[in-house]
């Protein structure tokens, strides 16, 4: 029997300005399915599904709803047609209740009554197995419990189609677990699932068919059960594809950085660090893993010399004179004039690491150019490394003269990461650098960290993506709420432990060497 048509785009497009998102874009959308978006970055996914959520209004073409045309100008209008997304960044009022964000800005004709709400609530929740207190407040929740108040917030408004984006970016591996069994109940309830993401091997566990994308138009939709993850990324990408990462043996790892006892509070007297120490060799990548906020950013900005500290030391192995330095409590320029080649890939690329105002030359010269050098400053050499870096990671821009801030998000990634590079550390910091990336684009960034640590170099890298951090790394630190629960050896690592370790809030599994050191 036949599966209901629930959606369905017909020759849907969409430009802004001369770029084309979409263009005659055909899709279909089935009753009791999860159909994955799979695409590569700016292929357009994000703005088809922001068409069917009336964010946007295409330019051309017809969105049928239950076999009926319909006009989506506005969410409001979607919620009408019972269509919800769910975006990566949570829209949720911290200092209200569960109930208070889901109820909020609903219009019915009459006064709500909370204690309704909370009963209706604990109804959608048992139906398909959420774990939720209408009662708590948002700024007292975990990232899944926010998650799932926005995933119930449109439920409650009736949305029978879903749309997901990045839905498992901040979940460790249990929670995206628990999520995927709840999205398989909705969908045997007769639930219409749409979700974007760039994990292969949870597209292929979750979904029931896949539509690729590529530069804008609908390539194809198949069946997952009738395909694998190199047939998806040649239909991504347009060629052939080497998925692996090909980790090397270190050579001779030295100690590089030594941190111990790193202890750092906010304006609100939280610790954001709490008593922190490792160490970093030459020739090693160490991993960084741990739920969104748990301390990464501060770790890795107080080493660059960006986060003030309580206590504790940062000591430096200087390998051109054996000198030991001290970075505590130093400026990033003061870091840089000891003689450390410390590169930093920051989380917040344009609001840390480029100027949005400034074209791709421009930007380059950041990283070289010191105050006072010189009354004429030498643009060639950066305007050299930048055609390189365009040229070698494929960045996708109109000319060098285009200021980054009118780049996507993830050709903005691979122009940060490129000018670190350049630099020739001998310790490199990246964290979430393949953010937004493709897959082409993200093995690419994952080698290139590969033939830094080849060249000697400490790596530091902070990842989301399990699997790849187990693939790509040495050892792997796991933080919570700014304090180590584990350091682990990534060969032969399980991420079901990383993920229980993500999850504690004390140190439960200690390499002997790390000990030694700590």
């Amino acid at each position: 029997m036949d599966k209901a048509v629930a959606l369905e785009l017909r020759g849907v497009t969409k430009s802004f300005g001369s770029v084309i998102a979409n263009n005659n874009v055909d899709l279909t959308v089935y009753k009791n399915e999860i159909l994955a978006i799979l695409g590569e970055n700016g292929c357009g996914k994000t703005t088809l599904m922001n068409m069917i959520a009336g964010i946007y209004f295409p330019d051309s073409g017809h969105i049928l709803v239950d076999g009926e045309e319909v006009v989506i100008r506005s969410p409001k209008d979607a919620f009408k047609y019972k269509i919800g997304m769910i975006h990566q960044h949570f829209k949720l009022v911290d200092v209200f209740s569960a109930s208070e964000n889901i109820v909020l800005g609903v219009k019915d004709g009459t006064r709500y009554n909370l204690k309704e709400v909370n009963n209706r609530v604990l109804e959608i929740s048992q139906r398909y197995g959420f774990n939720i207190d209408p009662k708590k407040k948002i700024y007292e929740m975990s990232v899944s419990e926010k998650q799932t108040v926005e995933i119930i917030k449109v439920l409650y408004r009736g949305a029978d189609i879903l749309i997901l984006d990045e839905p498992t970016a901040v979940l460790t591996p249990q929670e995206t677990e628990k999520l995927f069994k709840v999205l398989r109940r909705m969908r045997d309830d007769g639930k219409s699932i749409i979700i974007i993401t760039h994990k292969l091997h949870e597209v292929l566990s979750i979904s029931d068919k896949v539509a690729v994308l590529r530069k804008g138009e609908h390539i194809a939709t198949v069946n997952t059960s009738e395909t694998n993850e190199s047939e998806l990324t040649e239909m991504m990408v347009g060629k052939k594809v080497d998925l692996n990462i090909h980790r090397s043996e270190p050579v001779d790892p030295q100690t590089r950085l030594t941190v111990s006892g790193l202890t750092s509070t906010n304006h609100d007297g939280i610790k954001v660090l709490d008593d922190v120490s490792f160490t970093a060799r030459s020739g090693e990548i160490l991993g960084i893993a741990g739920i969104a906020g748990s301390g990464q950013r501060e770790l890795l900005e107080a080493i660059a010399g960006l986060q003030h500290l309580d206590s504790g030391e940062i000591t430096y192995n200087n390998p051109k004179n054996g000198e030991v330095v001290n970075l505590r409590d130093k400026t990033p320029l003061q870091i840089r004039d000891l003689g450390v080649r410390l590169s930093f890939v920051p989380e917040d690329r344009l609001g840390m690491g480029l100027v949005g105002n400034m074209n791709i030359t421009d930007n380059m010269m950041l990283r070289s150019y010191r105050r006072g050098h010189s009354f004429f400053v030498d643009r060639q050499r950066p305007k050299d490394l930048a055609n390189e870096i365009v040229n070698s990671l494929e960045v996708v821009t109109p000319g060098l003269n285009t200021p980054v801030r009118r780049l996507s998000g993830g050709n903005v990634q691979k122009v940060l990461v490129g000018r670190e590079i350049a630099a020739s550390p001998k310790l490199l910091m990246a964290a979430y650098p393949v953010r937004g990336l493709d897959i082409n684009s993200s093995y690419t960034i994952y080698n290139l960290l590969n033939k830094q640590k080849e060249n000697g170099v400490a790596v530091i890298f902070v990842g989301e993506d399990l699997d790849v951090l187990i693939d790509l790394c040495d050892r792997i630190l796991v933080i919570n709420s700014g304090r180590i629960t584990g350091i682990v050896e990534a060969r032969g690592a399980k991420k079901e432990d990383i993920g229980l370790l993500m999850t504690k809030t004390e140190r439960v599994v200690i390499d002997t060497e790390e000990e030694n050191n700590g």
